[in-house]
């Protein structure tokens, strides 16, 4: 008869083949990873359905090895987290996917379905006398685990540069280009050879070209002995303080602690710090939408895989031409009050000058991020764009490397040493044509006149 530790080791082996019981399929912790990934990549899971919540609550309860009871109870309190999302998930693949799974990890374990749901306090074993001393070394990890650590003595220090991503939505790239877009849909933010970052916007008021964030995905690849391969997802109203499988580091390698997860602020801010890139990420939720700030090395924003596709990621290379909105036109139709309702109000509750005074009560200087809490507030009338803006700034000063860029003016992205648009060109011969034909045809001043 096998002990019970000897259950607990073999129980992973069991495996959990949704289809069916059987004893060569993944297990059951595999297939807490497969049901994330698979919720992540498919839209069909909606923002009501909060089964990925019910699977990361189970990894993160079973990443450790414990009693067969703990295990029990952690399955039972998965088993209740899915029934509850029952009315908003009923039809759902992964939701059904994750039903069976529950009965078949049941049945493999041999756990009642009555019993309690609560975890024990968790407990936190000593380490090994042996290991006491390297504990600081264990969490440092190795030296190539550091970026700046790694560097040759003799090389120049990095130059570390931001993206940030926020509002209807508003993008700062790594050049510090400053642009409004459309772009609704799934979008790539970055892509390289170390980490990959995709947003999802959503229509804010139907019927309206406006867009904001709803879902961020972040990618970090395998990196030596660094880190595995991790995956970070939070959509509105998720915004999980833990990477998918409910880990809040780089997992079991030397230098998993170079990446690591800090929650500031529950369900509101979330910083990533991925010390063996020199990176640090910033995900917020302000309102309903997600903001996304970075800071990054320039060697890191350059390491791109797919030169051909290099064009598509967002922070690298600005949004396309034809998502872009032009600030200029938009802002004097405001203030000549074009787009007014049938009444003579403002469609969304905002006036040109009641937009720049409540922008005007976080963001006393008159840059590009006021002017984008201003755009905000007049395409959508939602309040809490203005904390957007300010806390993207906020990101700003945190994260940007030189404090003389920290704010954007229009005459930084429109200036007269930027090389003139095409329709700019138009309008300039236009005038000179129209200047000419006023000068061939105006009637000479007779003596008369000129007395």
């Amino acid at each position: 008869m096998q002990s019970r530790r000897e259950r607990r080791e073999v129980r992973p082996r069991a495996g959990w083949m949704v289809m069916g019981k059987g004893a060569g399929g993944p297990s059951a912790l595999e297939v807490g990873k497969i049901l994330v990934v698979f919720l992540c990549l498919f839209p069909s899971v909606s923002l009501q359905c909060k089964i990925l919540k019910c699977n990361s609550e189970f990894w993160a309860s079973t990443s450790s090895s414990g009693p067969e009871e703990e295990f029990c109870t952690a399955l039972r309190a998965y088993n209740n987290c899915v029934r509850r999302t029952a009315r908003t998930c009923r039809g759902d693949l992964a939701y059904h996917s994750a039903q069976h799974g529950i009965e078949d990890l049941m049945s493999q374990n041999n756990c009642s379905k009555e019993g309690p749901t609560t975890q024990p306090r968790a407990r936190t074993p000593a380490p090994p006398p042996q290991l006491q001393p390297d504990s600081q070394e264990r969490s440092d990890g190795p030296e190539q685990c550091h970026y700046e650590r790694s560097l040759h003595r003799q090389a120049s220090p990095p130059n570390y540069t931001h993206c940030g991503f926020f509002g209807d939505p508003h993008l700062r790239t790594f050049s510090d280009d400053f642009q409004t877009c459309k772009v609704e849909g799934a979008w790539p933010l970055i892509h390289n050879k170390y980490l990959s970052v995709q947003v999802t916007n959503t229509p804010v008021v139907p019927g309206s070209s406006a867009t904001a964030t709803s879902k961020l995905t972040i990618i970090f690849k395998n990196f030596q002995e660094c880190v595995d391969q991790k995956m970070y997802h939070a959509e509105t109203d998720e915004l999980p303080a833990a990477f998918a499988d409910g880990a809040k580091n780089g997992g079991d390698r030397h230098g998993a602690n170079t990446l690591r997860i800090v929650e500031k602020v529950p369900g509101q801010q979330v910083e990533i710090h991925a010390r063996y890139i020199g990176t640090t990420i910033v995900v917020r939720q302000v309102g309903r939408y997600l903001t996304f700030a970075v800071r990054m090395p320039e060697e890191v924003v350059n390491s791109v895989e797919d030169r051909d596709n290099q064009d598509l990621y967002l922070c690298l290379h600005g949004c396309p031409a034809n998502q872009r909105i032009d600030f200029r036109t938009f802002r004097a139709r405001a203030v000549e009050g074009h787009g007014l309702s049938r009444t003579g109000s403002p469609p969304h509750g905002f006036t040109y000058k009641a937009a720049m005074a409540k922008c005007k009560e976080r963001l006393p200087v008159e840059d590009l991020y006021f002017q984008s809490c201003v755009f905000d507030l007049l395409s959508s009338g939602d309040v809490n764009f203005t904390m957007a803006a300010y806390y993207a700034f906020e990101d700003v000063k945190m994260l940007h490397s030189n404090k003389d860029k920290y704010h954007i003016y229009e005459k930084d992205t429109f200036g007269s040493n930027a090389a003139p648009r095409g329709s700019d060109v138009f309008s300039l011969v236009l005038l000179n044509f129209l200047a000419v034909l006023l000068f061939i045809y105006s009637p000479l001043p007779t003596s008369s006149s000129l007395c």
